[in-house]
């Protein structure tokens, strides 16, 4: 028996209606600038996951200019606390509707026994949103796409570092292309003008290509960014991989759906190559 993943917030963050869905979904890739796209492969895309109404159109316009590969590992925060700290999806598929998304099961299983503190746990993913809700985008991109999910709730910078040097060597020498794609948001429940200063300093500590100066960063200044945690592993993995540059995509706060700038939420679209 095939184990899923049924949809979560299907209806809620984005519509449950497969053809509105997908409609949807190319109206934000459409946004992309495709001056922008360069050659080679992103390592890494960085977008969040709120309704879309508020952050499709950064994460749309960050994936449109993407270049990812068809096997993508993705790592999002655990907003639940529920499951294990390095929790891995490791087989079957993800429901969506229109279709599910396979797991890449041998990728799962290697980075299993490989990567430290990584470990089955379907737990954690039951009742967390934060990678279902970009996986329509990435099914749109890449019709055979395949992906590992993570959920990271391990607080020690040191081990998340740790997991990802090993996971960038796995994905480095895997025998096909790998991306990974990290799911975030930035700063919650400050004034616009806040939000803006704290996110330009974490999103210059990610520009700087130095994990443990964003982890630094977003603990020193409180900055309420709730994939700190994924983030700081991928970006350790990127790095291993070869990464040499980080570009912001593109910037947005719920204030411009809202109109209300004294309690907004930050939405930032980061390419890494």
């Amino acid at each position: 028996m095939t184990m899923k993943r049924e949809p979560i917030v299907a209806g809620q963050f984005y519509p449950a209606d497969p053809g509105i869905l997908e409609r949807e979904v190319r109206g934000y890739l459409s946004q992309a600038d495709v001056s922008e796209t360069a050659e080679g492969r992103t390592l890494l895309a960085m977008v969040p996951h709120a309704g879309y109404m508020f952050s499709g159109g950064v994460c749309g316009r960050t994936l449109g200019e993407a270049r990812l590969p068809r096997t993508i590992v993705l790592l999002g925060p655990n907003h639940t606390g529920l499951g294990e700290r390095m929790a891995v999806w490791g087989q079957g598929q993800w429901e969506l509707p229109g279709g599910g998304i396979p797991i890449a099961e041998s990728l799962a299983q290697s980075m299993v026994a490989q990567v430290p503190g990584c470990t089955f746990d379907p737990l954690a993913h039951k009742r967390e949103h934060s990678l279902e809700v970009v996986l329509p985008f990435l099914r749109c991109l890449h019709p055979e796409i395949q992906v590992v999910p993570v959920a990271v709730s391990e607080p020690s910078p040191e081990s998340l570092v740790s997991a990802g040097r090993v996971l960038g060597e796995l994905l480095a020498a895997w025998e096909e292309p790998v991306s990974l794609v990290v799911s975030s948001d930035m700063s919650h429940y400050v004034s616009e003008k806040r939000a803006h200063e704290l996110d330009r300093m974490a999103i210059d500590a990610l520009r700087s290509l130095e994990p443990g100066l964003l982890y630094e960063t977003v603990r020193r200044e409180r900055i309420t960014m709730c994939g700190v945690l994924p983030m700081t592993m991928g970006l350790a993995a990127v790095v291993t991989m070869g990464a040499k540059s980080a570009r912001l995509v593109s910037y947005a706060t719920s204030a411009e759906v809202t109109q209300d700038v004294e309690q907004v939420v930050g939405y930032a679209g980061i390419l890494m190559d």
